[in-house]
């Protein structure tokens, strides 16, 4: 299959409101993942002794590698299954084989968005929080930068929910609040346990 023909692909699968929905939650709650995770990586890294803004950067860097990847597998694994399920179900039903048909390569494609998606969450919450960290002895003191990672983190999951709230009619201010909490809540905790 050209290159061409795949992006053509991936193009009418991300026009279905179907795709994009189930490809916003995964985007959302891995993204809400990689964000809280972030927090507690900073904080933790900050109280361990770790001096250094690069440092905190390549700690953090590791994790968004390991979200990413299990966003990424999961969900490609988790999408492939299902997709099997559903050919095998209408191959049943339709007493033929479907394979190397347009829904076979619309599933593919669904999959691919899906876990695209899943990926790019995690990996984008972890960034935001961690850009701070590069200006580390720069512009911020190790614990400004700590400060202003938290907040950032607070804010990106406050931004989420103020856009969650809205596409579901509710208060989005509500919404933001909500989200925005569980970024503190993450701070508060890694400042207590031990070590």
């Amino acid at each position: 299959m050209s290159l061409g023909v795949r992006v053509n692909g991936l193009r009418q699968a991300i026009r279905r409101d179907d795709v994009r929905s189930l490809s916003r939650r995964y985007f959302v709650a891995n993204g809400f993942d990689g964000t809280l995770t972030s927090i507690g990586v900073v904080v933790g890294a900050y109280l361990s002794g770790v001096a250094n803004g690069l440092a905190v950067v390549g700690i953090g860097l590791g994790a968004a590698v390991g979200l990413g990847t299990s966003g990424i597998w999961s969900v490609w694994e988790i999408e492939r299954a299902e997709a099997s399920l559903e050919q095998a179900e209408l191959e049943r039903s339709m007493l033929t084989s479907l394979d190397d048909t347009k829904l076979t390569r619309d599933l593919r494609n669904e999959q691919i968005v899906y876990s695209l998606a899943a990926a790019s969450g995690p990996v984008i919450g972890v960034a935001v929080t961690l850009l701070p960290f590069l200006l580390e002895g720069v512009l911020f003191s190790m614990f400004q930068a700590v400060l202003v990672s938290i907040g950032l983190g607070i804010v990106l999951l406050g931004g989420v929910g103020a856009y969650l709230g809205a596409i579901s009619q509710q208060r989005w201010f509500v919404a933001a609040a909500r989200m925005g909490l569980a970024g503190i809540v993450v701070a508060l905790i890694s400042i207590f346990l031990p070590g």
